[in-house]
C-alpha cells in the first residue's frame, strides 16, 4: 500500500471516529424534563467515619426561597441565602461567558441548577433546607483585607446552637465552610456533617459536539487516584467509586471549570454520589462531628474550590486536583507539551505565538524522523517510472511483480515503509497536543491576531481552515503520485475531504496544523530539491 495513502487512511479513520462519536451524542435521547414540585428525600444507610449508621442528606430540586446575601471579592461575586445558608450563585470575575463575552462566567447558579449545599445530619439538626439567621457583617472584601467572613446561625436539638461560617480569601477560589456547634444543653451531643454539590446533567453552554469534554462527578483518593463518574452509570447503579477513605476530594467537573469539596487530609470520610429528582445529581462527602460535652463547642468543616481549572491553583489547593484537567489517554505526553507552551507564553505574552513556537520546537525534535520520511518519499518519486514499468511488465504475475519491486527497493536502498513509520511515531504527540489545546483554560478567550479573538473557538472567518486546506493540497501534490489512476484521483481529492474537519476545530489547533504543514512543505521541498540534483546520476543506473 502506498505510504501516503496509509497515513491518510489512519488520519481519516481517527477523524471518522470523532465524527461518529459526535453524531451519537447529538442523536442520544434528551434528558427528561425537570420535575417541579416537592423534593424527595433519598435515604442511604451508611457508616460515616466508622460511626453509627446515618442517613445521607436530603436533597432539594431547588433552593427554598430566602433572603439573598451578596458577596464580592477580587475574584468572585457570590450569593448566599438564609434558606439553607447555601452557596447559590458564583460568578467568576476574571472569566467571560462562553456565549456572551460581555458577561462574566457563572459557574454555580440557577442556569444549571448548580448549587453548593451543606448541613448537619439528624433530627433537629439544621441543614440546607432549614432557615438560618444572617449575622451582620462585611459583605465586600475591602482593600488591604486578606479574607471576608460571612456567618449564619440556627438552632439545633436540645439547646444546641449551630454557627455556619463562610470564609472567602483574596486571590483565591477556595472558600472555607465550617460548622461550630455550641452545646448549651445538659447532655453530650454528636453527629455528622455533609457537604455536597447538586447539578443537572446538561453540558455547559457553548460546548460543541465536535469538541465535547467530560461533565459530571469527579473523585480522588490515594486508593484509586482520579475517577470520573458518568451520569449514565449513576442512573444504572453501576458507578464504581471509593466510598470510605481518609483522604481525597469529590466534586463536579465540566469543560474549563470545576467545583470540589476538599475535606481536611487524614480525616475519615464517606463519599457518595446520587441521582435526584428530574435531571439532577449530587456528589458529596460526610464527615463525623466530634462529640460535644455540655458547655463545650466543636467544629467540623471542609474547604470548597469553585473556579477555573488553572494548573497552579489546582495544585496548590489539594493533591491530585490538577488531574481534573482532561487531557485524554495521552496525559503523560500532554503535560510536558503544556509546560513548554506556558514557557513560550511567558516569553512572548501571546498564546498564538506560543503555539507557533511550540510547533517549531516539536518539528525540530522530530526533524531526523521527518527528514528520513521525506527522503524515502523523494526516492520513491524518482523510481516511480521504473515501478510503473515493472507493473506493466509483470502485471499478469503478481508474485514476479512483487519480487521485481523488492529487488528495485534493495538496489536503490529504499525502505517502502520508510515514509510511514516516522510519521506514525509522531501521531501520539499530535493527539496529545490536540487535547492540550482543547482542555487548557489558558487558551480560553485568548486572542492571537486581528480576527482571531479566541484560540479555543472556531475561526470566525475561516481564514486559518482555508489556508490549512491550501497547504494540504500543496503537500499532497509534492508526494509521489500513485501509479493506479483511481488511487491518484482519490489522493488528489483527500485534502478537500480532510480540510472539512478543520472548519470545526478550535483555531488554536488549526494554527498548529497550519504551521506544521508549512514547515513540512519547506522541509520536503528542500529534500526533493537535493534529490532532483542527483536525478541525472540516478537515471543512468
Amino acid at each position: 500500500m502506498d505510504n501516503q495513502r496509509l497515513i491518510l487512511l489512519l488520519v481519516f479513520g481517527f477523524s471518522v471516529l470523532m465524527l461518529w462519536q459526535a453524531w451519537e451524542r447529538e442523536r442520544a435521547p434528551q434528558a427528561p424534563v425537570k420535575q417541579v414540585g416537592a423534593p424527595t428525600v433519598a435515604k442511604e444507610a451508611a457508616k460515616a467515619a466508622g460511626g453509627p449508621s446515618v442517613s445521607a442528606p436530603a436533597s432539594a430540586a431547588a433552593p427554598v426561597a430566602g433572603e439573598t446575601i451578596r458577596i464580592q471579592t477580587d475574584l468572585l461575586s457570590a450569593e448566599l441565602s438564609t434558606a439553607g445558608a447555601s452557596l447559590e450563585r458564583v460568578e467568576l470575575l476574571k472569566h467571560k461567558d462562553a456565549v456572551d463575552a460581555s458577561k462574566n462566567f457563572v459557574l454555580l447558579g440557577q442556569e444549571h441548577s448548580y448549587f453548593a449545599q451543606s448541613g448537619l445530619i439528624g433530627e433537629g439538626w439544621p441543614n440546607h433546607r432549614s432557615t438560618w439567621r444572617e449575622v451582620p457583617g462585611e459583605r465586600e472584601l475591602r482593600a488591604g483585607a486578606d479574607k471576608l467572613e460571612v456567618r449564619f446561625v440556627a438552632q439545633g436539638p436540645n439547646g444546641v446552637t449551630v454557627e455556619k461560617r463562610y470564609v472567602f480569601h483574596r486571590d483565591s477560589y477556595v472558600v472555607d465552610v465550617q460548622f461550630e456547634v455550641a452545646n448549651r444543653g445538659s447532655q453530650a451531643v454528636s453527629g455528622h456533617a455533609y457537604f455536597q454539590l447538586v447539578r443537572d446533567n446538561k453540558p455547559p453552554a457553548g460546548e460543541s459536539s465536535m469538541r465535547k469534554s467530560f461533565t459530571g462527578p469527579v473523585l480522588y483518593t490515594s486508593e484509586k487516584a482520579f475517577q470520573k463518574l458518568d451520569f449514565g452509570d449513576i442512573d444504572k447503579g453501576k458507578a464504581d467509586y471509593v466510598k470510605q477513605a481518609a483522604d481525597g476530594w469529590i466534586g463536579m467537573a465540566q469543560h474549563y471549570f470545576v467545583s470540589v469539596w476538599l475535606p481536611p487530609q487524614n480525616t475519615p470520610r464517606e463519599y457518595y454520589v446520587k441521582k435526584l429528582d428530574g435531571d439532577e445529581y449530587s456528589s458529596g462527602v460526610i464527615l463525623a462531628m466530634p462529640a460535644v460535652a455540655p458547655g463545650a463547642s466543636s467544629t467540623v468543616g471542609s474547604a470548597l474550590y469553585v473556579g477555573p481549572q488553572e494548573q497552579q491553583r489546582l495544585k496548590a489547593a489539594a493533591p491530585g486536583l490538577d488531574l481534573v484537567v482532561d487531557f485524554g489517554w495521552l496525559t503523560i505526553i500532554a503535560w510536558p507539551l503544556l509546560r513548554v507552551l506556558e514557557f513560550f507564553h511567558q516569553w512572548t505574552g501571546n498564546w498564538g505565538v506560543a503555539i507557533i513556537l511550540l510547533t517549531v520546537a516539536i518539528k525540530a525534535v522530530f526533524f531526523p524522523l521527518s527528514a528520513a520520511s521525506y527522503k524515502s518519499m523523494a526516492k520513491m518519486k524518482l523510481v516511480t517510472p521504473r515501478l510503473n514499468k515493472i507493473r506493466e511488465t509483470y502485471g499478469h504475475d503478481r508474485q514476479k511483480m512483487n519480487q521485481a519491486m523488492m529487488d528495485l527497493y534493495k538496489t536503490e536502498k529504499i525502505n517502502p515503509l520508510g515514509g510511514c513509520f516516522p510519521i506514525v511515531v509522531q501521531i501520539p504527540v499530535f493527539i496529545a497536543l490536540y487535547w492540550v489545546l482543547l482542555a487548557a483554560i489558558e487558551l480560553r478567550h485568548a486572542p492571537f491576531v486581528l480576527w482571531v479573538k479566541d484560540l479555543s473557538a472556531l475561526d470566525p472567518y475561516y481564514v486559518l481552515p482555508v489556508l490549512m486546506s491550501i497547504s494540504m493540497v500543496i503537500q499532497t501534490r509534492m508526494n509521489p503520485k500513485p501509479p493506479d489512476p483511481v488511487q491518484a484521483k482519490i489522493m488528489a481529492f483527500m485534502p478537500f475531504v480532510f480540510s472539512v474537519f478543520f472548519f470545526f476545530f478550535p483555531s488554536g489547533l488549526v494554527l498548529y496544523w497550519l504551521v506544521n504543514n508549512v514547515l513540512s512543505i519547506l522541509q520536503q521541498w528542500q529534500i526533493q530539491r537535493m534529490f532532483d540534483r542527483d536525478r541525472p546520476a540516478r537515471a543512468k543506473r
